[in-house]
This record gives structure tokens, C-alpha cells and sequence, in this order.
């Protein structure tokens, strides 16, 4: 049984794997944490409350950890408001309450605090920035004994990036830029990385189709949450691009190893200066990561499924 830390940045792919991970069999989830970078954090720490409340079916006791870390370079505001929309949908508030508490201790130290305490090594699974995960390892270095393995949806090493503004060169993806230091502090750690960038999920992209799957099982309460929920995802990152499931596949990866049909080895380094700041690139004295580079559709999208659908 595996046991996972949770953090993430509160846009709805995020607060969707927050789901996933609390519909889960077999694993033990002792931590959820929010960063506020892609979603704001305050709706993205209630609604992982409302989540709890509503859809923990393991039953583990958990606390939702606010992180009180702050970005080099934040998102767009235009992205970070549907956490606050999610947060409105009806199925999270019939009960007029809210349960589940927030946490003492900011994201960073709850991390150590978890990590620490458990009896197993952890899976931390992360679809934000790493600066929590930074902060934690500068606090506490030890924690990087008790994980097992970091996954991690950020990064690209195919050229592209989805970052289009005027102090940026357009070749990082915007977990590594929000924070390029962070990301540095954290490659030169042991902690074993499996990385799911900007060029893994090709193969899954959120579609008019998937909508229509999703409208079908309505009568499902989780199903028809992320049915809502993807409703409110109409700005792409880039314009004219694509919207994929970065973020689930890495919850989905964690959780079912066997998605994942290939991966790389790649020494990599991060540029933390200049228009370039946020770029992962290949280096003979890098840092070693696991880069996936192919899943596959018809197992990932079952999974997906057979998750939202034990509610």
C-alpha cells in the first residue's frame, strides 16, 4: 500500500487529481496541500475541504495544509480564478458546512511534519511549482530519506513551453517558471523524479467527446463534479493550444504504474536567470530524472473512470 503527499497548485485539473486521490483503493493518503499559483489558494484549500468531506471513502484523516510560499513569476490572474468557480458548484455545498480542518502549519512544514512521521516512505506527488517541496528540504533535509519517489507534472525538453509573456522566451512550461530556484534546490536533492512534462500526455487530450462521456454518467456524483468542473477550463495556456491531462496522468501514473508505457533518462538542469529562467535542458551533468514519454489512452482513461465512478 503505497502511502502519498499530496500538493498541488488548485486549478481544476488539480483539485480533480485532489478526487482521484481520495477515491483511491489501497493507498493511504496522509497529506493535501495547496500552493497558490495556478488556482488561488484560499477557494483551492475549501474546496479540498468540501472534497474530503464529500468523496474520502478510505476514511484517513487528513488536514488541508495553505501554502505561504510566493511566486517568482505568478500565472496569469485570468487562469487562477476558476478555483473560486469550482468552489461555488452545488455538489460541494448541500451541506451548508464544512468539515474537514485546515491544517496548523503551512504546506511546507506540514510536509515535514507528515513525511517525518511516517512509518512508510512516501510518494509525494506534486502538479504545482516546487517551492513547498524546496522549503521543506531547506527546513529539514531529512525529509529526502523518507521519500520514496517525487512525481512531478512540470518541465519540457522537447523545445516548447506555454509560457507567452514579455520576460520569458517562450521555452519553459510555468510550474519550473513560477519558481526556477525552487526546481533548482530540489534537482540537487537524492529524491528520485519522475518527471511528467509539457510533451507527456500527448495522447490525452480533453476533448468535446470526453464531455459527452462524462455527461452520460451524470447520475455519478464524482463523475459529475469533474463534468462540471472541466466546464470551467475555457482559456488553454497558450491560445490556440491544447488542453491535456498533465496534471491526472501524473495523479494516475502514482497511482497505476502501468500507464505509463515509456520513459527517458535524461541528466537535466534548470536555467534560473534571463529570458530562459524556468528551462529544463539536457547536461552530461545534470541531474538524472525519469521523463515519460508515453501513455497509454485506453488504460489511463478506464482508470479515470473506475475512480470517478466508486462513488
Amino acid at each position: 500500500m503505497k502511502t502519498i503527499y499530496f500538493n498541488h497548485d488548485g486549478n481544476i485539473d488539480d483539485l480533480v487529481a485532489c478526487l482521484l486521490f481520495l477515491q483511491a483503493p489501497d493507498i493511504k493518503l496522509i497529506g493535501v496541500s495547496a500552493i497558490d499559483a495556478d488556482g488561488y489558494v484560499d477557494p483551492a484549500v475549501e474546496v479540498c475541504r468540501k472534497l474530503t468531506d464529500r468523496f474520502n471513502l478510505r476514511g484517513d484523516q487528513l488536514e488541508i495544509a495553505k501554502s505561504n510560499s510566493r511566486a517568482v513569476n505568478q500565472f496569469p490572474e485570468d487562469w487562477r480564478k476558476a478555483a473560486y468557480s469550482f468552489n461555488y458548484l452545488p455538489l460541494l455545498n448541500r451541506s451548508g458546512k464544512v468539515i474537514t480542518k485546515m491544517a496548523d502549519k503551512p504546506a511546507h512544514l506540514d510536509m515535514v511534519e507528515k513525511i517525518m512521521a511516517s512509518e512508510q516512505p512516501v510518494t509525494l506527488v506534486m502538479t504545482g511549482p516546487l517551492t513547498d517541496l524546496a522549503r521543506a528540504l531547506e527546513t529539514n533535509p531529512q525529509i529526502a530519506d523518507n521519500i520514496e519517489k517525487l512525481y512531478w507534472m512540470g518541465g519540457s525538453l522537447d523545445g516548447h513551453g506555454n509560457v507567452v509573456q514579455v520576460n520569458a522566451d517562450g521555452t519553459q512550461e510555468w510550474n519550473a517558471f513560477w519558481d526556477p530556484f525552487a526546481l533548482e534546490t530540489v534537482l540537487k536533492s537524492s529524491i528520485p523524479m519522475q518527471v511528467i512534462g509539457l510533451e507527456s500526455s500527448e495522447e490525452l487530450p480533453l476533448t468535446d467527446e470526453l464531455r459527452m462521456h462524462w455527461a452520460s454518467l451524470s447520475e455519478h456524483p464524482a463523475m459529475d463534479l469533474v463534468a462540471q468542473g472541466y466546464c470551467l477550463l475555457v482559456n488553454p495556456p497558450i491560445p490556440t493550444a491544447q488542453l491535456y491531462f498533465w496534471d491526472v496522468l501524473t495523479v494516475i501514473s502514482a497511482l497505476y504504474p502501468g500507464v505509463v508505457l515509456t520513459t527517458e533518462k535524461h541528466k537535466v538542469r534548470v536555467i534560473t536567470q534571463g529570458l530562459a529562467a524556468g528551462r529544463l535542458e539536457d547536461d552530461p551533468a545534470g541531474r538524472e530524472i525519469t521523463l515519460v514519454t508515453k501513455a497509454d489512452k485506453n488504460l489511463f482513461f478506464k482508470k479515470f473512470d473506475e475512480l470517478l465512478l466508486r462513488s
